[in-house]
């Protein structure tokens, strides 16, 4: 099968971790006997003077080429930041209809995958009209906590899962939101997301923070900083957890906010902002931390829950998307109510009470890249053929 992945999520040169989920996925998907994909991953680009803020220039640079044994193209749309969401996916369709047609024209796709639900979805719509091709697309949180709760984009979001041959989430209770939102529930298929089970692995923890010059407990946050990623509940847990350090991984608009937090509340000395650390260099950091939390308001089913409990790292987490398909019990951590009460208590608990890494790890055993792509592909073969 010849399978189109249309996805704006995507890891770039600049941008390595952005979407890094995505593509495991489809190099593993590759590798699946008689599947050939090819990856199109359309840019968006600000129109002038937009097009001067500090980032648009690098994308502005990004051309197609070959991605970790991938065949990635990369056309470009314009994207009015904030404002323009809505109109995205007619924007991606102009942008890389002449591509697609070209390329079915050498060689004919069997179906188009959209790896996220907006503006992916109504762009892969609209692709699979014009070229009658099959399209599926798969649903992974924000595309529908965020972009579904807006007008404009809710009702493409629906007009593209009445079309699409089927639809993929990422978590049953992401798959609950589907269809409180309206989308037929006999198209949705539940999809776990995959893991390294060679590189996310148990490891001795007192060596890891040694390698880190880390001492005394230590908590770690993988995510966007973004309000909705909760790390302002973190800080203030901070205060309720003595001598423990706070690594937060990742970069976004909150992070001068957040560095004013931390000093307000006499906690600086103890967080350190680590920024946007390689995916690969990731394991060191969950296996030198004690716990990882995330406090998010929203998920599908965050990556870094999987890749913290395989590292053998007990996680705090809030009650969201398929956080307890992960946890079955207190022995991989904690699910707590969205304050930083809670989460200091769950925290000081977990420290004065740890679990071994071998229980924590026995949670996220079965997950795999092998196993998502088998899914994917089987998946794939009985939809292929089929209009919504």
């Amino acid at each position: 099968m010849r399978i189109l992945t249309l996805s704006t999520l995507f890891p770039t040169v600049h941008r390595p971790n952005f979407g890094v989920f995505v593509e495991c996925q489809t190099r593993a998907l590759a590798e699946v006997r008689d599947f050939a994909v090819t990856v199109v991953n359309p840019i968006g680009t600000a129109p002038w003077p937009l097009s001067l803020w500090a980032g648009q220039s690098d994308l502005r640079s990004l051309r197609d080429e070959s991605w970790c044994g991938l065949e990635v193209f990369r056309p470009p749309f314009t994207a009015i930041p904030v404002l323009g969401g809505a109109r995205n996916p007619a924007a991606i369709f102009r942008a890389t209809l002449p591509l697609v047609e070209q390329l079915h024209r050498e060689t004919p796709f069997d179906l188009i995958d959209a790896e996220f639900f907006f503006p992916d979805g109504p762009a892969a719509m609209r692709l699979s009209h014009a070229l009658d091709i099959p399209f599926t697309i798969k649903a992974r949180g924000a595309d529908i906590h965020h972009w579904g709760q807006q007008r404009a984009c809710a009702s493409q979001i629906l007009m593209a899962a009445d079309k699409a041959a089927g639809l993929l989430a990422v978590s049953e209770a992401l798959k609950t939101d589907m269809i409180a939102m309206g989308i037929d529930a006999a198209k949705i298929q539940v999809h776990y997301t995959g893991l390294d089970q060679n590189r996310f692995v148990p490891a001795d923890r007192a060596a890891a923070k040694a390698r880190l010059g880390l001492v005394g407990p230590v908590l770690l946050s993988v995510g966007a900083l973004i309000p909705r990623k909760g790390q302002t509940m973190l800080l203030q847990a901070l205060l309720a957890i003595p001598d423990a350090t706070l690594l937060l991984v990742g970069v976004g608009p909150d992070e001068a906010t957040l560095r004013a937090q931390a000093t307000a509340l006499g906690v600086g000395d103890r967080v350190k902002f680590l920024g946007a650390i390689p995916h690969d260099d990731l394991p060191n950091l969950y296996q030198a931390a004690d716990i990882m939390a995330l406090a998010s308001s929203s998920e599908g089913l965050a990556n870094a829950w999987v890749e913290a409990l395989a590292c053998g790292t007990p996680v705090i987490a809030s009650d969201v998307g398929g956080i307890r398909e992960l946890l079955k019990n207190d022995t991989a951590g904690r699910i707590v109510a969205r304050t930083p009460k809670a989460i200091a208590e769950a925290a000081r608990d977990i420290l004065a009470n740890p679990p071994t890494q071998a229980d924590v790890a026995e949670n996220v055993q079965t997950l795999s890249w092998g196993e998502n792509a088998g899914q994917l592909a089987e998946f794939f073969r009985s939809v292929a053929g089929r209009q919504g």
